[in-house]
């Protein structure tokens, strides 16, 4: 159970989606997710983004409950992306008097979106600005691809409160109780992954400020222990393996390249492997095996020729490695052909076009069923991988 509690002046009124079957159209969240959203009450009213359109009426029942009767005066705009800013128009039409306020980047783009002119009602901050609530304090910093070019946090001075947008999100709804790591890191590679030089430069910008409490966009507010989160996206956003383990990601078509990868995790684990995780990448949940293979250490990979290319499964997970910056790993490879073996070329040629990956030898070909001697070539692959 997400404690969301803030303070007396801050208050949480984002809302639980369990209804939702994929996040962004492609991933799994069976425990649905939140969409946060807050209010800073105090001499001026701020609202802290708004929620998805998928859960409005419930946002705004909130929000009307915890205004009392009172208009708010600012909408803070950190991320424009639906999920968080569907409302926008709906809030500034609802409350006329209250002005938006963001980056020029979202003001660029808000007509994208919306239909109302909001020129007359808009306070453009850039870096560094601070906005005076009373006793309470916005000042902004601009977090371009994190992970949209439009994205600022906001750091609320007086109870040290760090606002971060997409940042220390995870899957996973309010009432569910779960390791925080797991969904943190699924979200993170695969929604956020891909900028880890900007997560780095935001990272570098926070380090600065006294922070007591981070509150996200999506997942539960942070207090205690706040070095620990930190310290996992300083290694997330660096590409760094979190911990020693190998991943063995494979595509089958018949099961027989499943039957060799249930061997291979055998003979990993006979050479000392302690984790391993074995993903069939045509039922597993996608997202979790491409988080997997950037929290271990080592990767080994088979899969199978098929109309003379990759399994479309295989080609995908390669693809979102890809995409997300796949680095600073050992990996091997394993293909399967009944006659004109393309799979290991194919899939040789992503990893070289990845920086910082050691390409273990030999790559190993299997002709349909494993063999004795296929076996043989797996055990030196192991040992070479584990190296």
């Amino acid at each position: 159970m997400y404690d969301m509690k803030i303070s007396d002046s801050v208050v949480y009124i984002g809302v639980d989606d369990k209804d939702i079957d994929l996040f962004e159209s492609q991933y799994k969240v069976p425990n649905g997710v939140t969409y946060n959203s807050y209010v800073i009450l105090d001499e001026k009213i701020a609202i802290m983004d708004t929620v998805d359109k998928r859960r409005t009426q419930q946002w705004l029942d909130n929000l009307e409950k915890v205004l009392d009767g009172r208009e708010p005066d600012y909408l803070v705009v950190s991320h424009l992306e639906p999920d968080h800013a569907s409302n926008i128009q709906l809030l500034a039409e609802k409350y006329p008097n209250m002005q938006v306020v963001s980056n020029a980047k979202v003001f660029s783009m808000l007509p994208q979106f919306f239909t109302l002119d909001f020129a007359p009602r808009s306070v453009v901050v850039k870096e560094g600005d601070t906005l005076s609530l009373g006793n309470h304090t916005l000042q902004f910093f601009m977090a371009p691809m994190v992970h949209w070019p439009e994205v600022m946090v906001e750091y609320e001075q007086t109870e040290k409160i760090l606002f971060s947008a997409d940042g220390f999100g995870k899957f996973g709804a309010s009432d569910v109780e779960e390791d925080w790591d797991d969904e943190a890191r699924r979200y993170f590679i695969n929604i956020v992954g891909k900028y880890g030089s900007q997560v780095q430069a935001l990272l570098k910008k926070a380090a600065t400020l006294d922070i007591q409490t981070i509150c996200p966009l999506h997942g539960p507010v942070l207090k205690e222990n706040l070095g620990y989160y930190i310290g996992k996206y300083l290694t997330w956003s660096s590409y760094e393996p979190e911990e020693e383990g190998v991943v063995v990601a494979y595509a089958s078509i018949h099961g027989n390249t499943g039957k060799a990868a249930a061997r291979m995790a055998e003979i990993l684990k006979e050479n000392g492997a302690e984790n391993v995780k074995v993903f069939d990448l045509a039922r597993d949940d996608m997202a979790e095996a491409i988080s997997s293979a950037f929290r271990y250490s080592r990767l080994i990979v088979m899969g199978v020729t098929y109309d003379g290319n990759l399994f479309p499964c295989m080609e995908d997970f390669l693809y979102h490695l890809k995409i997300k910056t796949y680095k600073k790993r050992k990996v091997g490879i394993v293909e399967n052909g009944s006659w004109a073996p393309m799979a290991g070329k194919l899939m040789k040629a992503y990893f070289e076009g990845m920086k910082d990956i050691e390409i273990c030898e030999p790559v190993v070909t299997i002709k349909s069923v494993m063999k004795d001697a296929d076996e043989e070539n797996m055990k030196t692959l192991a040992k070479a991988v584990l190296a």
